[in-house]
Order: structure tokens, then sequence, then C-alpha cells
């Protein structure tokens, strides 16, 4: 029951933090991360530290126990072991450097029993306790110690002295020496548990203090940090919000450099695709609905015409040619739309053969012969045309050519239409149209196969197109692996030509 409670509780608090704002989970998540960080910091010099610790205290001690070791010695080597008042001097040096180090200096005959220590100095130069402490007269030094230390200096990190000490204790011991000789031995000792404690309180003092210095210094670098941070997404929020009602006009503001402004720029540049993409697409609905409406009330009319004898019997052939050409236009749109969704959707797959080209261009141009008349356009260019293989789809192919020579007799008025068709030296195929008229603007030419794209709509002889063939174009000449391109001057003429790589089944012959 108790788990089942504290999983609910974790639960909620997690769902609470979850749901909170990015700039309060980065920020809590941040400060927790520094303030994980300062507790491992703190742990880590502690641990690292209390080794040094106690090796820089073992050197006092060696020093010091050395200190009274000499003392110890001048005293016996000048005979005054038994004068009192140098006895006392001794033990008030014993218990100032004792209390200096925070330690128990003591010192004790061969036989192992403590003769001098910091308790037995008493005030007035007198010997307190008639020479006895009540402490270390409890003591006795094993005799494996004595001999041990009466070679030399001697010390440890970790003793009891064979059963003296209760607790483990930092120990250094100097023997006293006289003429050669060691007649008594000083010992320093403070317990590593008093030691240690002392040392972590002043570490763990330390290191709060610092912490929370730090920590506040910390919080106030991570909320700037975090708000410099949080600041372009909440820009690009309120931006896909302004994009969502169909603003876009809205622009994130890129700062600095690296990944987040490169995101913001990304950002921005999908936002330019996005508004173009939608004046595109509502160009397209108006153009398809007018391409729709206009043919379908002409067809309508004169159908109506000829039904209710509006439109006299000898006249009907006229009307129904009309709408017959009507017809045709709108079969044409429907196809171009279809052949747009099948583009998109992946599922126009080629189909190559080879063929020359050169009559697919004869059989287009002838096609548009009414049209070409009507228009007194001249073609040019044909009499110099030599047949011309190619491996590709052949009716790809032919809805390349017939849209460019369709666009080209679209925007030609009492000019001249000519065609080229060169072989290049890697054996690619190279079909060039180009029709004299107004031209195209340099701004227009880098824009005219992108889809629904029409140049200078005001143009009346613009008005039938929907902005999707020449589009269609760059696709399929593309998924022949080849390239497409435009050139124009302004007032001369305008060029739209398109190569076809030679087959892998050309070059294998």
């Amino acid at each position: 029951m108790n788990t089942q409670r504290i999983n609910a509780i974790s639960d909620k608090l997690r769902g609470k933090f979850l749901n909170r704002s990015m700039l309060l989970k980065y920020f809590i998540a941040l400060l927790v991360l520094e303030f994980l960080c300062f507790i491992v910091l703190g742990i880590s010099f502690s641990l690292l530290g209390r080794g040094d610790w106690a090796q820089q205290k073992l050197g006092l001690l060696e020093e010091n126990s050395k200190s009274v070791a000499n003392l110890t010695a001048q005293l016996l080597e000048n005979k005054l072991g038994n004068d009192h008042n140098a006895l006392v001097m001794l033990c008030n040096n014993i218990k100032m450097i004792s209390d200096a180090v925070d330690s128990d200096i003591y010192v004790c005959n061969m036989n192992g029993d403590v003769i001098l220590c910091r308790h037995l100095s008493g005030g007035n130069f007198e010997i307190s306790n008639d020479g006895e402490c009540a402490i270390h007269c409890t003591y006795k030094i094993p005799e494996s110690v004595i001999k041990e230390t009466s070679k030399g200096s001697f010390s440890s990190s970790k003793t009891t002295l064979d059963g003296v000490y209760a607790k483990d204790q930092l120990l250094a011991a100097e023997p006293v020496e006289v003429d050669g000789e060691t007649v008594a031995i000083v010992f320093a000792a403070t317990p590593i548990s008093l030691s240690t404690t002392d040392y972590l309180g002043r570490t763990i003092k330390i290191f709060i203090i610092a912490s929370a210095v730090s920590l506040l210094i910390g919080a106030i670098g991570v909320y700037f940090f975090t708000m410099n941070l949080i600041s372009p997404l909440r820009d690009m929020s309120r931006a896909a919000k302004a994009y969502a009602k169909g603003d876009f006009s809205y622009r994130v503001k890129v700062r600095g450099g690296g990944e987040l402004a490169s995101l913001l720029r990304a950002f921005n540049n999908m936002a330019s695709e996005l508004a173009l993409h939608e004046s595109s697409r509502r160009s397209f609905v108006a153009n398809v609905s007018h391409e729709l409406k206009t043919p379908m009330t002409t067809i309508g009319g004169f159908i109506d015409g000829i039904l209710d004898g509006t439109i006299e019997p000898e006249k009907q052939s006229y009307y129904l040619k009309i709408v017959s050409d009507e017809t045709k236009r709108l079969s044409r749109l429907v196809v171009a739309m279809l052949n747009l969704s099948k583009i998109e959707a992946g599922e126009l797959q080629l189909n190559p053969k080879s063929f020359n080209i050169c009559t697919d261009i004869f059989n287009v141009l002838v096609s548009f012969e009414r049209q070409i008349d009507s228009k007194n356009i001249e073609i040019c260019g044909l009499e110099e045309l030599e047949p011309t293989n190619v491996v590709a789809d052949r009716d790809m192919i032919h809805q390349v050519i017939y849209n460019l020579v369709d666009n080209a007799v679209k925007f030609t008025e009492n000019g001249s239409i000519t065609v080229y068709v060169d072989t290049n030296q890697d054996n690619s195929v190279t079909v060039r149209i180009r029709n004299t008229g107004a031209g195209i603007s340099q701004e227009d030419l880098a824009k005219v196969f992108q889809r629904f794209y029409k140049v200078d709509k005001s143009r009346s002889y613009d008005t039938k197109s929907t902005g999707l063939g020449l589009y269609i174009v760059k696709t399929i000449v593309e998924m022949h692996g080849g390239s497409v391109g435009a050139d124009s001057v302004e007032g001369e003429y305008t060029e739209f030509m398109f190569t076809l790589p030679e087959s892998k089944e050309e070059k294998k012959k």
C-alpha cells in the first residue's frame, strides 16, 4: 500500500514538472545539476583531502615530539633531571605544545612508565598531583614498542600501541638520547576519529558557505542563460501560431551562430517557402476555378442555345466547334492536374524506348498549326533538323515538347519560333525552343519552373495558364536524369531548353 502511495505521489510530481513551462524545467534541471555537482565536489574534496590532512598532522606530531625530545635531552645532559624548576619548565613546554597542536604529548622511561606529561604542570612553578598523572599513570608502553622506538624515530597513521589506547591514534615517537644512549622516549598522539571529525566539520562549513554563494551566483547565471536559450523557441512558438492562422509574415530574429541560429534560419526559410506555396496555392485555386468556370459557362451557354433554338441550325456547327475546343481545353487541364498528382505521389513511371525526337517535335508543331497561322508565326529551324534518336519515355517527352511549344505559341504575336536539336560531345541531346516577343525579366526567369508560377499575370495572353506546364517539364526531364534551363532578353526573345543524357543502353552499343 505504501509503495502504491509513493508511486502515486511520484507520478503526480512528475506530471506537474512535465506540465511546467520549458523555462522553468530547464532552470530547475540545471539548478539541480549544479547542486549535485557541488555535492560530488564536496565529497571528493573531503575524501581526497583526508589522507593529505593525516600526513600533515602526522608530520606536525613528529616535529613537536622531536622538539620535546631535544628539550628533555638538554635537561638531562645538564644534570638537571632532579631540578624542580627545570622539570616544571619542561612540563609547561609540553603542555604549551600539546595545546598548540591539539595532541597528547608525554615522556616515558625505558620501562614503559610515563614520567612527564602536560597534566603535571600546575601554577606557581609547581608539579601538581605529587608528580603522578591520573590519566597517564595507567599507561604501560609495551616492551616491543620501547625497543623499536629506541632504535630511532617512529610514526604511525593508525595504531593503538598494542592496546595502550582503546581507539586508533595518529602517533609519533622520538627517543631521548644522552651520550649516545636512549634514556627516555617522547610520544605525541591524537585520536584519528576526533581529528577526522574536526577536519570534516571545518571542511563542511567551508563547503556550505562556498556552495551557497556559488549556487546563488550559478542560479542567476542559469536563469539568464535559460532565458537566452528559450527566447528563440518562444519566438518560434509565436511564429508557428501565426502560421497556423495563415499569417506567414512573422519572422524569428536570428541571434549569434551555432546550431540554434541555423535552426532559426531554417525556420525562417521554411516560413518563406510556406508563404510562397500558400500564395501559389491560392493563385492556383483561383486559376483552376476560372479555367473550369469559363469553358463550362461557354459550353453550357452554347448547348442551351442549340437546344432551345436560340442558335440557328446553320450556325450550330460553328458553335459546336467552339464547344469542342473548350472541351479539349478542359481535358488538358485535367491531364495536367493528374500528371501533377502522379508526380507528387511518385506514381509516374518511366517506360524508356529509342525514338527520333525530331519526329515528335514536328508532330507537336503540326498540332499547333491553326494557332500558328492565326497569330502569323514563322517556324524556323525545321529544315536543319537531322534524325536524332534518344532513349526515353516517348509519351513523357512528347508532353515536355508540347508544353514548351504551347508556351512559345502563347507568348508570340507576329514573330517567329525557332527549334534547335544538338548532339553534345558526351552524346547527350539538347533541344532548344526560342520565340521572339516581350521576353522575361531575370527575376521571373529564376522562378518560371516553380509550380503554379505565372509570369506577369496582367498580360491577357497568359490568362489561360495555370502555371503547371514548365513545372511538369522540369520534373519529367529530371526524372530522366536530364536538366532544364531558360534564357531571355526582354524585348527580344525567350528560349527554353532541356538536355537528355546518353542512355546506358546506347553506351553498351
